[in-house]
């Protein structure tokens, strides 16, 4: 299945994400303030949540539209192909945003959205009731002047819960942004890495990982291994591939 997927990032590292995305093998990069979308299959789903480093979370973006009004809102939802992620007993919980636009009420367009998903299942699957027991497909919306983003979320945690510290300390700084850091000061396996003002040792131990070329995520789960329509190989042979 040929998915578009997008991954948000902090503001100033999307360049830095976008060559990541290129190695993995991505196509149709584009890029956009704090967001670098691109298309592919299961496996690169996987193998981005596995290997990127700069990256927020990786989400699958199921459409985007204009929305003006709760109407345009709730039928540009109705539209999408839900039910080619979404199964009968799957939750579907919905969160998101909204900048500089008509519709600036958080709690209704998260009523009107979910409204229009069950409506939408419903006429899919026959039935009037959902029970969501099932695994979790956490969705996300954005609207940023009166532009409409949906994605469904596959990473669960956050990304720069890398799995290797289980203990935070006062005002970290984040592993995803000091990858980044990582990634712009050209830390090569042969470099002499100092961090001064050293606390938990972030940028020391993200660098050391971008140096041995050691992905990210392989020591932590992801939201869409729980997902029916991707098999379990594919994350055995993309955390093979990885080592």
């Amino acid at each position: 299945m040929k998915l578009t997927l997008t991954a948000p990032c902090h503001f100033g590292l999307e360049s830095v994400l976008k060559f990541e995305v290129e190695r993995l093998g991505a196509e149709d990069i584009r890029v956009n303030d704090g967001r670098v979308t691109f298309s592919g299959d299961e496996s690169l789903l996987a193998r981005a949540n596995i290997c990127l480093r700069t990256a927020e979370r990786v989400q699958i973006l199921l459409g985007e539209f204009d929305a003006y009004s709760f109407e345009d809102l709730f039928q540009g939802v109705k539209k999408l192909p839900l039910e080619d992620f979404i199964g009968k007993k799957d939750a579907f919980p919905v969160k998101g945003w909204s900048l500089n636009s008509q519709l600036h009420s958080i709690p209704d367009c998260q009523k009107i959205i979910k409204k229009a998903m069950v409506d939408k299942l419903s006429s899919v699957y026959g039935i009037s009731w959902f029970e969501e027991t099932g695994p979790v497909h956490q969705i996300e919306f954005g609207i940023h002047k009166d532009h409409c983003l949906i994605m469904m979320d596959t990473s669960g945690v956050g990304l720069h819960k890398r799995g290797y510290r289980q203990n935070s300390v006062i005002a970290p700084i984040k592993e995803t942004l000091a990858a980044g850091i990582i990634d712009l000061a050209r830390v090569y396996p042969d470099s002499t890495l100092y961090d001064p003002f050293c606390g938990s040792g972030t940028l020391l131990i993200e660098g050391a990982m971008h140096a041995m070329k050691i992905a990210p995520g392989l020591r932590r789960r992801f939201a869409a291994e729980k997902w029916d329509f991707i098999p379990e190989k594919i994350w055995q042979d993309e955390r093979q591939r990885a080592f």
